[in-house]
């Protein structure tokens, strides 16, 4: 039928961060991100000139970045950000360093990260995104028409 809706069901497998299961709305980010100096803690808004994903929010998304930087204040900014209730849900992290695996923690964010195909190249913004930290797998629904 014309103007049918299609999904498709990806799986991806990867290494867990922190563990935890939840699912939602993906926020996909092809730069790094700077938490500290670069997000906005009190609206989960990323704040960097030139950043790619600038002037969206983050909060109660499925964030997917290559990885994170700056220094040890990365985890300052992440633990200000779940305090006011506009961190991710979650993170899908190409490659971890230690701020972005500290921020996972104490934002109490199931993450994932080393996965078997390059997250950023499989998920789009706005895909529906199911996190198991626990087992390290990302099921994502990608919506189409016909």
């Amino acid at each position: 039928m014309e103007g049918e809706i299609i999904m498709r069901k990806i799986l991806l497998h990867g290494r867990k961060v922190y563990g935890g299961v939840c699912e939602g709305d993906a926020i996909v980010s092809t730069q790094p991100i700077s938490f500290c100096g670069g997000l906005e803690p009190s609206t989960g808004e990323i704040t960097e000139r030139r950043h790619v994903i600038k002037g969206k929010s983050i909060a109660g998304k499925v964030l997917v970045f290559p990885s994170g930087k700056g220094s040890s204040a990365f985890s300052k900014a992440a633990y200000a950000t779940w305090l006011a209730g506009k961190a991710p849900i979650a993170c899908i992290i190409s490659k971890i360093n230690p701020q972005t695996a500290l921020a996972s923690v104490v934002m109490h964010t199931p993450a994932v990260t080393e996965l078997n195909q390059d997250p950023i190249e499989v998920i789009d913004s706005g895909d529906w995104v199911k996190v198991d930290g626990d087992a390290g797998v990302i099921e994502i629904i990608k919506k189409g028409k016909l």
